[in-house]
């Protein structure tokens, strides 16, 4: 096998080698590859990238500005870089493959970036996925494609409630592959060639891809930081909407505005006047909301989340988007939902039933299993509702008051998996860290703190829009969602910080 790569390597870089200038590099494959034509789809043209990780062995991407109708030929005689065409090896408007989970890897870390729990689900429900495993044999078959009927009907009871709507199983609810299948949906069925849609950032980093794949076009607004007094730390309630630049981004080719409460990455919990805003923005210009609330019962310090479907003249023109996963700290069951009018969802069950079809049965029996115990306890002390953001909660207020302690400005958030952290105080005291000139400085902060101080976050200014990065990339994001042993190893790493920054 090695010598027939070996051969087929050296007969490549023969006819590299002995190729005429400005032979087309297509023509030099095709004397050994038949397939020559375009691979991808355009519609992913853009973005191919992963913010979250380079797997180890990939190669390194070259990011090409407006390639010349001879861009083959001039990449096979190595001119494309003196062309100006090929910019740099890291391009920050598109290059944002950043290798955070690869060095976590690489060095000894405490990984506080990826929103994953590293503590089990409830004992309830842990037990309600063995016995799925392990009772009825039919549940390793198929279900109905739009959902398991008994998770279907308690989502629509249980919601039903929460909503002030009477739900209809069949036509108001779709169980999909997580809320990410729950999103990629819903903008596959709603959003057409050329539609707008409106998204607020801080973002999380899918919105964006999914309205372009839909050949839709993002509109970015930002929600705008209030001043806070000398020595007193943020609170995520301090970034607020500006109504009138909101108002100003709705235009006759909106179609959809994305909601997302509580707000990953910021953790900024949408107040009702906010919300208020928003739906009558929507009704008035006659716009769906898809609102992506995984994180609803992750709220904290007496904030309460409200659905915006819950308010008037908002069921009929809202995507409700949810989580078994943040719901019970089980990520990996990948098992979402969408809740809306039936004028909706019957498009979304469209894609539904032509690109998945069906979810597994197993993990949706015990989703259903769990929420009936969650509703048979809701708003009691025994319900996990009740006692996870409790729990939650201890774990953000020992993170936020760690990291103070070697520098970093936490900003507090009042629900969801995460933190932001200001690092303004590192950036003008050391500005010159390692990396390309054009990378973003938040994201050379994040490879340096891995490397010299043993701790891994995501870099912030990734979920703002290309032009706005620059302004945000004082900012990193920390998960507090951890174990008690994650948050002390944290610690142990921060005091070993906290000393090296004694005179």
């Amino acid at each position: 096998m090695f010598r027939n790569v070996a051969a087929i390597y050296l007969h490549l870089a023969g006819l590299l080698q002995r190729k005429k200038a400005g032979t087309s590099l297509t023509r030099c494959l095709h004397q050994t590859f038949a397939m020559a034509k375009r691979l991808q789809a355009r519609r992913l043209d853009g973005i191919d990238h992963n913010p979250w990780a380079l797997e180890p062995g990939s190669p390194v991407p070259v990011t090409v500005k407006h390639a010349p109708p001879d861009f083959a030929s001039q990449l096979c005689s190595q001119q494309l870089r003196d062309s100006g065409q090929v910019t740099s090896l890291f391009e920050p408007q598109q290059f944002q493959r950043v290798e955070f989970s690869r060095m976590a890897s690489e060095y000894d870390v405490v990984n506080l970036g990826q929103g994953f729990p590293d503590f089990p689900p409830p004992d309830f429900a842990v037990q309600a996925f063995q016995l799925a495993l392990s009772s009825d044999f039919m549940l390793n078959q198929y279900t109905k494609a739009f959902g398991y009927p008994p998770l279907t009907e308690i989502l629509a009871s249980f919601f039903g409630k929460l909503l002030g709507q009477e739900i209809d199983p069949l036509k108001n609810v779709l169980v999909t592959v997580g809320a990410y299948g729950a999103l990629f949906t819903a903008f596959q069925a709603l959003v057409d060639e050329g539609d707008e849609v409106i998204i607020i950032e801080p973002f999380f980093d899918c919105y964006e891809p999914m309205t372009l794949m839909a050949g839709g076009r993002p509109v970015f607004v930002t929600l705008k930081l209030s001043p806070t007094q000398d020595g007193e730390l943020d609170s995520a309630s301090n970034w607020q909407l500006d109504p009138t630049e909101l108002a100003s981004k709705f235009t006759s080719r909106t179609k959809a505005l994305v909601l997302n409460t509580p707000n990953n990455p910021l953790g900024k919990v949408f107040s009702e006047a906010e919300l208020e805003l928003v739906a009558s923005l929507c009704q008035q210009h006659d716009v769906i909301c898809i609102s992506d609330e995984v994180y609803q019962w992750l709220v904290y310090d007496g904030h309460q989340h409200i659905s915006i479907a819950s308010l008037p003249g908002m069921w009929e023109r809202t995507l409700t988007i949810g989580s078994a996963g943040k719901s019970f700290s089980a990520t990996g069951w990948k098992v979402g939902w969408a809740l809306g009018p039936d004028r909706l969802l019957k498009h979304l069950r469209t894609v539904h039933q032509n690109t998945i079809y069906h979810c597994p049965t197993q993990g949706q029996a015990a989703v259903a299993q769990s929420f009936q115990h969650e509703q048979a306890h809701f708003g009691q002390a025994s319900s996990y509702f009740v006692q996870l953001p409790e729990a939650v909660l201890r774990s953000r207020d020992h993170m936020v008051r760690s990291l103070q302690s070697v520098g970093l400005r936490p900003v507090i958030p009042q629900g969801s998996y995460f933190l932001i952290a200001d690092i303004s105080d590192f950036k003008s005291k050391m500005p010159d860290l390692p990396g390309d000139a054009e990378e973003p400085y938040d994201s050379r902060f994040v490879k340096w703190m891995i490397r010299n101080k043993g701790l891994a976050a995501i870099p912030a200014s990734i979920f703002y829009s290309m032009p706005h990065r620059k302004h945000f990339d004082h900012y990193v994001r920390f998960c507090f969602v951890k174990d008690e042993s994650t948050l002390q190893a944290m610690d142990e790493k921060l005091q070993r910080w906290k000393t090296e920054l004694r005179p």
